[in-house]
């Protein structure tokens, strides 16, 4: 596989107060146990898998159980969201840098989506991603997050869809505030080529439905996985990391180009 000379993704931060885009962590931003961190490669890897995005600003937001208001830490007026919001003083500047004919269409920074409770946020960020690529933005993997919400996942066609990048969010509490840092991962963006979730990859599968189906080739292979490591009381610990971690040294990164 040839080498990535190309960038497979591109942020453009549309707010300028809004934290940049940063690569993953591995140890979740410090977060994981120091055995997990170095044993474990598949926490530490689905830590790392893809980059972090940041609210544009420190957010409160509060529901009563019917109404959603929002403001920036600091204020001390509460506003109703009772449609959309835009990040303070952006329209204007939106207005300043784009073609006459798309004055008066910034996007709004909160949008009060019709389910109750949720709301959708804009990171500040649109992006592109190179031909045949989307981004899974989810919850980030493995770290302790902010309590009173969940996250919905989406996939976007970002080498197709160019626009703002948002996710949105469910309240889950009203008796407190929700409260969204500034310098907190809101959300992890990750590149999935869309062939990995094509309707034809996902029906490719295989099922054993008992033991009796394994084959003696499996057994060996769960011998060598798993027993023999186990039966060795001077074993290495994390051979499989550091074996996947060799692998990744000497492996090669997929051709991607943006348009």
């Amino acid at each position: 596989m040839a080498k990535q000379d190309s960038p497979l993704v591109r942020f453009y931060r549309m707010i300028e107060e809004a934290r940049l885009p940063q690569r993953a962590d591995r140890s979740a931003g410090g977060t994981l146990p120091v055995r997990a961190f170095r044993y474990c490669e598949a926490v530490t890897a689905a830590a790392g898998f893809g980059w972090w995005v940041f609210p544009p600003a420190d957010l409160e937001l509060l529901w009563d159980g019917h109404d959603i208001l929002w403001r920036c830490t600091g204020w001390q007026d509460w506003l109703p969201l009772a449609d959309a919001a835009q990040f303070p003083g952006f329209a204007a500047r939106f207005d300043d840098a784009a073609p006459e004919i798309l004055r008066g269409c910034s996007p709004p920074l909160l949008t009060a989506m019709p389910e109750p409770g949720t709301v959708q946020i804009w990171s500040g960020l649109i992006a592109r991603t190179a031909s045949d690529w989307s981004l899974l933005i989810r919850a980030p993997a493995n770290i302790p997050m902010p309590g009173g919400y969940a996250m919905y996942e989406g996939l976007v066609e970002a080498d197709r869809w160019f626009g703002p990048l948002f996710t949105n969010i469910r309240c889950a509490r009203t008796d407190r505030t929700i409260r969204l840092r500034a310098d907190f991962p809101l959300a992890l963006v990750q590149p999935v080529p869309r062939v990995a979730y094509a309707d034809r990859t996902l029906s490719a599968i295989d099922l054993v439905a008992d033991m009796a189906g394994l084959s003696s080739a499996d057994w060996a292979s769960y011998q060598s996985t798993i027993v023999e490591p186990n039966a060795n009381p001077n074993r290495r610990f994390g051979a499989y990391a550091g074996a996947a971690r060799k692998r990744e040294a000497n492996g090669c990164s997929i051709v991607a180009t943006i348009g």
